[in-house]
């Protein structure tokens, strides 16, 4: 059974709009992806009928409130198949979440261990680390990927070698190349040598299943938004065990069992990660995207997201000058297996901020920049790159509107 685009479609009420005339036309769902009804109205109902304040009430709102945040918790467990719903901290992003980790974890290190990225991270797991460089002297290597963006595993083998890393902290999917590493390879030959795994799933949440418990990983981080559900809230999977390792990132209320004058205790965890008041509706938003997700097979939405990025290159590819960043011209089958989510490319003599200001102008929203990348567009020899990413609400029909309105583009720009 294939996805039937029309009535997804209908799901949106963001899409019932226009820029200039023209239709939106949404290619930017690895920046944020839009919310369906489902989400935008359970947000809406929770603001309404239940606002409180969670866990320090006894009132009939707080117990509302209460009941539908840690529903949300055990829906996120369910979801990623955590074994403990303490296992499961809401923070405001995966940003968020990896500081926690890099922070917590981190002030246990000593000058010399060292963490392992990979040239595909987001700023947001590269700076925490380099944050610790600084601060305490720890080193950060860096696994070199091939042409196609995949992750050169003889380079990984190497620097885990002399047992030094302390933390794998490694990306689930790329939000340029829309390449997957090879997680569950990666994850046991870092605890074979010793080293804690923290996977960066803020890609990889949207379109593919994720099993914390068949990949092992000690950590896993996401955010809300790219999964349909409200910006403001996150996710940190933990372990039971490596959580119960960890100092507290922030000090509060809600994350102490007791204080006195000159001493607390903390609580357990999830609490212990939670200080301040959470949340809430963020919380009850997410649980509500993920319920709405799941009406949909994986198989489906694979096959169609897989269409959707297929006809992308096949117009793309017919364009004088273009480049698709990742793409093997002399072996067609690699466009099937290398991308997932996203397609980035360059035009020659065009800047990236150029062409998809042009192109917002018709209402078509692509992405321009490093796409807090820099590492890697440095080691790709470039500055900038545009990018289309996709959803669920995509279409076939919107992807073939590309080759014209950027032809257009072209031409006003030389």
């Amino acid at each position: 059974m294939s996805l039937d685009s029309s009535a997804i479609r209908r799901h949106f009420p963001f899409l019932n709009q226009s820029i200039r005339g023209n239709p939106i036309v949404y290619l930017d769902s690895a920046a944020t992806a839009q919310k369906p009804d489902a989400v935008l109205d359970a947000m809406r109902r929770q603001d309404e009928t239940a606002t409180a304040n969670v866990h320090r009430g006894m009132h009939v709102l707080a117990e509302r409130a209460t009941d539908a945040y840690e529903g949300a918790r055990e829906t996120v467990r369910r979801f990623v198949n955590a074994k403990h719903t303490d296992e499961i901290i809401f923070t405001k992003s995966t940003t968020e979440s990896i500081n926690l980790v890099a922070r917590s974890l981190g002030s246990t290190w000593q000058e010399g261990d060292a963490v392992l990225l990979s040239l595909l991270e987001h700023h947001s797991n590269i700076v925490p680390w380099l944050q610790l460089k600084e601060e305490k002297g720890i080193d950060v290597r860096w696994v070199d990927i091939d042409a196609q963006g995949q992750i050169d595993l003889q380079s990984f083998e190497k620097q885990m070698e002399d047992g030094r890393v302390k933390m794998l902290s490694i990306t689930g999917q790329s939000n340029v190349l829309g390449t997957r590493p090879p997680l569950k390879e990666m994850i046991i030959a870092a605890r074979a040598k010793g080293a804690r795994v923290m996977v960066d799933a803020a890609q990889l949440v949207g379109h593919a299943p994720i099993d914390v418990a068949t990949l092992d990983c000690d950590f896993l981080a996401f955010s809300g938004h790219k999964l349909y559900g409200p910006t403001g809230i996150g996710v940190l999977y933990g372990k039971r065990e490596r959580l119960k390792e960890l100092p507290p990132f922030l000090g509060g209320g809600m994350m102490i069992r007791e204080v006195t004058r000159d001493h607390f205790t903390v609580d357990d965890a999830p609490a212990k990660f939670e200080a301040g008041t959470p949340p809430i509706t963020q919380a009850v938003g997410l649980a509500a995207a993920i319920d709405w997700l799941q009406q949909f097979s994986w198989s489906d939405r694979e096959a169609h997201e897989q269409e959707l990025l297929n006809t992308a290159v096949d117009e793309l590819v017919q364009i004088n000058g273009v480049k698709i960043l990742g793409y093997e011209t002399k072996n067609q089958e690699r466009k099937t297996k290398n991308f997932h989510g996203c397609i980035s490319f360059v035009i020659d003599d065009i800047h990236p901020h150029d062409l998809t200001d042009l192109l917002g102008q018709r209402g078509i929203c692509l992405r321009a920049g490093h796409h807090c990348t820099q590492p890697l567009h440095t080691h790709l020899g470039i500055n900038a790159s545009a990018r289309l990413s996709i959803g669920l609400y995509n279409t076939v029909e919107e992807i073939q509107l590309l080759p014209a309105a950027i032809q257009d583009a072209v031409k006003k720009l030389k």
